[in-house]
């Protein structure tokens, strides 16, 4: 399986021991940085990149996860959801590790590096990586309605939210109570 992985400054030690792990396991492992220490570094353009590069991995039919970590791991979650088509979680035990696969098919996992200790985070990836999604179908219904708002703003042709101005513009004509035209 291909990982893409990425992190800022908070993770690098970390990442050179995840990329030794995968490929030791028998993964490719692709590095979207940083390369070198900056404590000044932005984990935004390195996990968007990840994201991005899973997703494309994704459409072309190639087995691929990502990995994103940072500090805390939100701000890692938060910039990998940016790219259509991510499902990334924040993982902090076994358990989320493991539901992440199985009920929300995520295909990135994003865990605090400061969090956890290397052992701890690589058993997370280990458990995610190797888990599949169900395909339940109450889980599959549940993931083709988070991609029909993505590239809709609607979901089975429901409004969601009258708070969301500009979108109550571009779906006026969407029956909707409530929903102020």
């Amino acid at each position: 399986m291909r990982i893409h992985i990425a992190t800022d400054h908070a993770g690098l030690d970390f990442s050179e021991h995840l990329q030794s792990h995968l490929t030791a396991a028998g993964h490719e492992v692709v590095d979207h940085g940083p390369t070198s220490y900056d404590a000044l570094d932005d984990y935004p353009s390195f996990c968007i990149n990840a994201a991005i590069a899973v997703s494309r991995d994704q459409r072309a039919g190639i087995e691929t996860l990502g990995v994103v970590f940072g500090g805390s791991g939100n701000g890692e979650q938060i910039a990998a959801n940016k790219v259509a088509g991510i499902r990334a979680a924040l993982v902090w035990n076994l358990s989320t590790a493991v539901l992440a696969r199985q009920h929300n098919d995520a295909n990135v996992i994003s865990i605090g590096a400061r969090q956890h200790t290397v052992e701890e985070a690589t058993s997370f990836i280990d458990a995610f990586i190797a888990e599949p999604f169900t395909g339940e179908e109450r889980h599959a219904r549940r993931i083709a309605q988070l991609a029909e708002f993505e590239a809709t703003g609607v979901i089975a042709g429901k409004y969601v939210s009258a708070q969301n101005d500009a979108s109550a513009d571009v779906h006026a004509d969407v029956d909707t109570p409530g929903l102020r035209a």
